[in-house]
């Protein structure tokens, strides 16, 4: 008997999805609402989700389900001990963001210490076309060279960082935690990082442990000059605690690409935010073209390993 597959929120992958090579049923939906999720899975043995919410009183409901294929690394969205409990395989996808999220860090890294969006203001509003001379050096600029960048999460995308940094001649420092940690890394204490860093990048999955990693208290010890990035999970940074620290000049700027709620459909503290030193992008740091044709293969790469009786990938 062949599977059903059914993808509940298609349109949040812009890539070519290959069919399995087994024999199947597959449905998509563009997009999902959480109380069409039971309907539209209700005879699916393999689910494909990117952010569509599976929780136990859902899964207690669809008792033909035997797979979930997340189209992203993070599963959170995912209720993992009760799939483990149901005998439901759930597999994430891998590696795919290992060159797009970095470039996005220092996209964001580089219009901030060198502060671009003031000046491309400033140009907008005239002010070049007054100046005495050539050029005109009303906001700071600091080169990356010979700066610290600290590092939260070694995994494969945080590597990637560290490997441009360490191409613009910055120091990297890889923050300690407790285990499981990645073989191979110098680690350096937590405190000691945030007192270091020139630039604090977040690279670390949102777990109990990591919520509010980053509040009040750990921007005090930042440096006043320190920059915050964070392009892996909202929920990471404490967000009124960030919009403090901007107003209190705690740090010099932030460059964010991921919210705690998402989308921000009733408004959001941050997105009120209008400050040239704070940049807020609406959750692509992992979407270039050939990082989203990557996942949507790794997807159904997945999905046939486990249909051949060779799982991979699994989070359960």
């Amino acid at each position: 008997m062949g599977h059903t597959v059914v993808f509940l929120d298609r349109d949040s992958v812009k890539a070519r999805v290959r069919a399995p090579a087994f024999e199947h049923t597959y449905v998509e939906h563009r997009a999902t609402a959480p109380d069409e999720v039971v309907d539209r899975l209700r005879l699916a043995t393999v689910a494909i989700v990117n952010k569509v919410q599976l929780r136990e009183p859902t899964l207690a409901q669809l008792p033909n389900l035997r797979m979930i294929a997340v189209a992203a690394t993070g599963y959170d969205c995912i209720d993992v001990a009760a799939c483990r409990a149901r005998g439901i395989a759930v597999a994430n996808i891998r590696n795919y963001a290992v060159h797009t999220v970095p470039e996005h860090a220092f996209a964001l890294i580089l219009a901030l210490r060198r502060n671009l969006i003031a000046y491309r203001r400033d140009v907008e509003a005239g002010v070049w076309q007054k100046a005495d001379q050539f050029c005109f050096l009303d906001h700071d600029i600091r080169d990356l060279h010979g700066s610290t960048l600290g590092i939260v999460g070694e995994g494969a995308i945080g590597q990637a960082t560290a490997t441009i940094a360490r191409g613009f001649g910055m120091h990297v420092l890889f923050a300690d935690h407790a285990p499981p940690k990645a073989p191979g890394v110098e680690y350096t204490p937590f405190d000691e990082v945030l007192e270091r860093s020139d630039v604090l990048s977040l690279h670390c999955p949102l777990m109990p442990a990591t919520r509010n990693l980053i509040g009040l208290p750990e921007m005090r010890r930042m440096k006043r000059s320190g920059l915050l990035i964070n392009t892996s999970r909202g929920g990471l940074v404490d967000e009124e605690a960030l919009i403090h620290a901007l107003d209190a000049g705690l740090i010099a700027g932030a460059g964010f690409d991921v919210l705690t709620t998402e989308p921000p459909r009733d408004g959001h503290p941050l997105l009120d935010v209008r400050r040239t030193n704070f940049i807020l992008t609406p959750h692509v740091a992992w979407a270039s073209q050939e990082a989203m044709q990557f996942l949507a293969d790794q997807l159904i790469d997945n999905i046939e390993a486990w249909a051949a009786g060779r799982p991979q990938h699994l989070v359960t």
